[in-house]
């Protein structure tokens, strides 16, 4: 659907009624405004709000209807696939909404929806407690939330999205609203883990748990030959491991300057990440066999505060550089999977790009799809394929070795995906059915109800029935 921007008079009344800022092309602040994260998404949109609060948000909602603006939504952090922006539309932008309230007593922590889990973990580790997040701290809340959310808690507390208690937003027809297991708990399930189609999440509630201050680490960087009887020998680890153990492996130049000198930097390796979500001596001596599958390239492992862990990714993923990530759940981690990973960790044509397999189970594996709309419920393993590079020249090079990887390994796996590792938004009609399979349907009853235009289709989206969309 074409759109054009509306008349000035209704956009100057429109604005009147805000208390956070609208932004236009021209305008000072424009640029800063419409750039995100991934540097390869460069959109113009016709109007940004920058909302103070849920008064904002519903007023936003509004004027997009009302006017037949396109519309995308934006929370706190990253937003890989770039559906935080949109061209000639309106962005609702959530990224000034950052504040966290704790309750200690309930083990409960209020968080609206611009907030990073920076600015989770500082608020909630001051009373050593934790909610699970993420692996990287400035990584948005809402969008990780509401796309599952796999962080280093995962095997012992589940997944964000099963942490949650309540989540607050704004539906399509402007209307507020809360939604919990005792109320609106259809649309709450479809929250947890159906991704952004229902509105506009302003807040949401989660359990917090006993994590830290400090917790047991690991770290450690093995050369790229070793990549086989490594993993082979992880897979038994993991098949046995306490749930306390959440990790991951990930594979390519990873060249840290702080870890390697000049002659190891650009080999190819891999390493091992996880932490012990419990008593930090236990986890220590739980991790150990990780550090001695082979003779480590570098060991960064140990005892750290669970805020720095939360960080240690962070310079990695800087803002502007150029991102393009996809995944598939795996079945197992077969010799033959493992070989595949090994030739396309190899063949990524950045040296910042990695092949990644999270270990998965436990607690994620202890909610069915009946309680929340995440799929890969059941998977072993997530194989994440991330391109991240410098060189806009390089942007066809590095999306085609993604794509390949993926049309590659998915023999190993049902063919479904984890939706913050999804791509562009045009790759991925039929693979977000297959994600939800028997769900799906029921996702769009939730869409019929809440968003039956389909104004919110700036994400992975469910098509409401007999829309095809804009």
């Amino acid at each position: 659907m074409e759109s054009t921007a509306p008349d000035d008079g209704p956009v100057e009344q429109f604005e009147s009624t805000l208390r956070g800022e609208l932004v236009r092309p021209g305008d000072a602040g424009y640029d800063d405004a419409r750039a995100v994260w991934n540097g390869v998404i460069d959109r113009s949109p016709a109007l940004i709000v920058r909302c103070a609060g849920v008064a904002d948000v519903q007023r936003a909602v509004g004027f997009a209807r009302e006017t037949d603006l396109p519309l995308s939504v934006r929370g706190g952090g990253h937003n890989v696939a770039g559906t935080a922006v949109c061209d000639d539309g309106l962005v609702v932008d959530c990224s000034a909404m950052t504040a966290v309230r704790v309750d200690p007593d309930a083990r409960t922590a209020w968080v609206e929806s611009g907030a990073t889990w920076a600015d989770v973990d500082h608020e909630t580790q001051a009373f050593g407690l934790a909610t699970p997040g993420g692996v990287v701290s400035d990584t948005g809340v809402a969008g990780l939330t509401l796309g599952g959310g796999i962080g280093h808690l995962r095997c012992k507390h589940g997944l964000s999205c099963d942490n949650l208690r309540s989540v607050e937003l704004v539906t399509a027809d402007g209307e507020f609203v809360r939604a919990s297991e005792t109320e609106n708990p259809e649309l709450f399930w479809g929250l947890r883990g159906g991704g952004g189609n229902f509105g506009v999440v302003t807040g949401f509630e989660f359990e917090l748990h006993p994590v830290g201050p400090a917790v047991a680490t690991c770290l450690v960087f093995y050369p790229a030959d070793q990549l086989g009887p490594v993993l082979r020998s992880y897979r038994e680890f993991v098949a046995d491991a306490p749930r306390e153990v959440s990790s991951l492996v990930f594979a390519g130049e990873l060249p840290e300057e702080e870890l390697f000198d000049a002659g190891d930097r650009h080999r190819q390796k891999f390493a091992i990440m996880g932490c012990y979500a419990g008593d930090p001596d236990e986890g220590a001596a739980t991790l150990e066999p990780l550090r001695e599958f082979a003779d480590p390239l570098a060991d960064a492992s140990g005892r750290l505060p669970y805020v720095e862990f939360q960080q240690l990714l962070d310079a990695d993923y800087p803002d502007g550089l150029r991102y393009y990530w996809k995944s598939c759940y795996l079945d197992g981690l077969s010799d033959a999977a493992i070989d595949r990973i090994g030739h396309w960790a190899a063949a990524a044509p950045s040296p910042l790009s990695t092949v990644d397999v999270w270990q998965l189970g436990g607690a994620i594996a202890d909610v069915g799809m009946d309680e929340s709309a995440f799929g890969g419920r059941d998977a072993p393993f997530l194989l994440g394929v991330e391109a991240n590079w410098e060189d806009p020249d390089a942007d066809e090079a590095n999306v085609a070795w993604v794509r390949d990887c993926l049309a590659d390994v998915r023999r190993f796996s049902d063919g479904s995906l984890y939706l913050n590792f999804a791509g562009f938004l045009e790759d991925n009609d039929e693979l977000v059915q297959a994600t939800f399979g028997d769900a799906y349907d029921r996702l769009v009853a939730l869409k019929d109800e809440y968003d039956p235009t389909n104004l919110f289709d700036r994400n992975q989206n469910v098509r409401p029935s007999g829309h095809g969309g804009r």
